[in-house]
């Protein structure tokens, strides 16, 4: 595997991370019960968002994934990666 999936691998876990330590906290200030109901309203909306965003990271990934699939780029190495990039370049 190419640097380019290493890349976006990397790139979607830690967003993914990031979400579960969001929603993670959400949980814990939903579990408080010295919080007021607005707040406590908010912070379920805000958990929903972040479930939507959660699945469109998710859904992105695979599909750069399923794209870049027929494309030598998951798989070059090195000197070839570099070659690849200046031809698809050039023929653009």
């Amino acid at each position: 595997m190419s640097l380019l999936f290493w890349g976006m691998t990397f790139g979607a876990l830690g967003k993914i991370l990031v979400i579960l330590a969001v929603l993670h906290m959400h949980h814990s200030l939903i579990r408080e019960h010295r919080i007021d109901k607005k707040v406590l309203l908010s912070y379920q909306q805000e958990r929903l968002i972040t479930f939507v965003g959660l699945i469109l990271i998710v859904l992105g990934y695979i599909l750069e994934v399923y794209f870049y699939l027929p494309t030598p780029f998951l798989s070059c190495h090195d000197n070839d990666c570099a070659a690849l990039m200046i031809g698809s370049q050039i023929s653009q």
